[in-house]
């Protein structure tokens, strides 16, 4: 059977997440985002909760961080021990079944191989504040610093890793705007891109 994996990167506050999940459950393929923790906390050696608020994520305090992180006798430091432990989940998931995959630098993770859609899902500012607002009960002001810093954060994060720009339409196979489009049609257009480009998926 053809296999084929979808990445998804994403604005903070564009829905990337949610649409995501509903293409994995519509194609009947695996889904991975934060449910992989774990796994990755579990081969780097770290806590779930250290995994989870940096395997996406720059540290706080920006690109500098990783300049001057502590790093052991072989060089690593332990944002290098996170995604090292992070690329090697999302290889072995790659290779054992068709899924969707959120965030965490997919895309770069898995450039090498030819049965990988890229997808960047992006999003107008006042529609991205208000599903902030929404989602995590907070005012106008509380939303868009959330929205600013873990974007921040995602970019600084795949920059430094990747050596590409965050966002960057030719890294990617679709970019799509959910504000405009709407979820349903980025998923339809999503969907129907794989059909077109690979076939059936399964």
């Amino acid at each position: 059977m053809t296999k084929r994996i979808i990445t998804i990167s994403r604005e903070f506050g564009s829905g990337g997440r949610f649409i995501g999940e509903e293409v994995a459950k519509k194609l009947g393929i695996a889904y991975y985002d934060k449910n992989i923790i774990n796994e990755i906390a579990e081969k780097s050696g770290l806590s779930p909760e250290y995994v989870l608020e940096n395997a996406e994520l720059s540290p706080k305090k920006g690109l500098f961080a990783y300049a001057f992180a502590g790093r052991d006798m072989t060089g690593k430091s332990v944002e290098d021990m996170v995604y090292e432990a992070q690329r090697k989940v999302i290889l072995a998931l790659a290779e054992k079944e068709s899924c969707v995959i959120i965030g965490r630098n997919a895309d770069y993770i898995l450039k090498d191989r030819d049965d990988v859609m890229n997808v960047f899902i992006h999003g107008d500012m006042p529609e991205k504040i208000q599903r902030i607002m929404d989602l995590y009960n907070v005012e106008e002001k509380e939303a868009v610093k959330m929205m600013a810093d873990t974007d921040k954060r995602r970019m600084t994060n795949y920059n430094f890793y990747t050596e590409q720009k965050w966002g960057k339409a030719s890294n990617y196979t679709l970019c799509l705007n959910s504000s405009q489009l709407g979820y349903d049609s980025c998923e339809k257009i999503i969907m129907e891109c794989c059909k077109q480009t690979y076939g059936k998926i399964c």
